[in-house]
């Protein structure tokens, strides 16, 4: 595995090319965690680990084993981009799967960890992309406990978790969670007001907020 690695204060860019087999993944975390170390992203490594994992195993099913790839680390002082570059046309397979699929769970669960995400046709092919924020770890651990609230919820009201990634889905179910948690204060004999101004202020107080 080749390294080409730019580590000037910001942006920072690391540049990974491998070859698409199973053999390659370790190294490759290997690599993804030793350059996030460095940059002082030490929180980010697990989620970039299982990105970099989930795309160049999609790579590999979709694509094809033996495909040249490349790994594209970009980090300015807001977000941590991830970029996977193979030669393929071919969009990526089961980001959004239906609920009956048995594949691309792992995709999707990406989609629901990070910002933002995609596929954007290159001249070479394609890239396919995530973006992970630098926020305070606390902030970290809340929104992936809300991920795995909604996921379940999703269920119990019929938006299947595969769906939440889908922004009307999304302010559908959580409009709904809210509401159902209004009705249960109200029926604990508890100020419905008043816990969301209190849970307001503390969300405003939070660093990142």
């Amino acid at each position: 595995m080749n390294r080409n690695s730019i580590t000037d204060p910001q942006p920072r860019r690391c540049i990974l090319p491998f070859t698409a087999e199973p053999l390659q993944l370790a190294g490759l975390r290997r690599a993804v965690r030793a350059e996030l170390a460095a940059w002082g992203m030490r929180t980010l490594v697990e989620e970039a680990q299982l990105i970099t994992t989930e795309l160049a195993s999609n790579v590999i099913k979709h694509v094809g084993q033996g495909t040249a790839a490349t790994l594209v680390l970009d980090a300015d002082a807001d977000q941590l981009r991830v970029e996977l570059h193979d030669s393929s046309h071919k969009e990526p397979q089961s980001l959004t799967p239906a609920s009956s699929e048995e594949s691309g769970r792992g995709l999707q669960l990406l989609a629901d960890l990070s910002a933002a995400w995609g596929a954007t046709r290159t001249a070479f092919g394609k890239a396919v992309w995530c973006e992970l924020p630098l926020t305070p770890d606390e902030s970290r651990r809340r929104i992936q406990r809300a991920t795995a609230v909604m996921e379940t919820y999703g269920h119990t009201v019929g938006s299947p978790a595969a769906r939440l990634s889908r922004r009307p889905v999304l302010e559908e179910s959580a409009t709904s969670l809210i509401l159902d948690l209004l009705h249960w204060l109200t029926a604990h004999g508890l100020d419905p007001d008043d816990i969301l101004d209190r849970a307001q202020t503390h969300f405003g107080a939070e660093p990142g907020a």
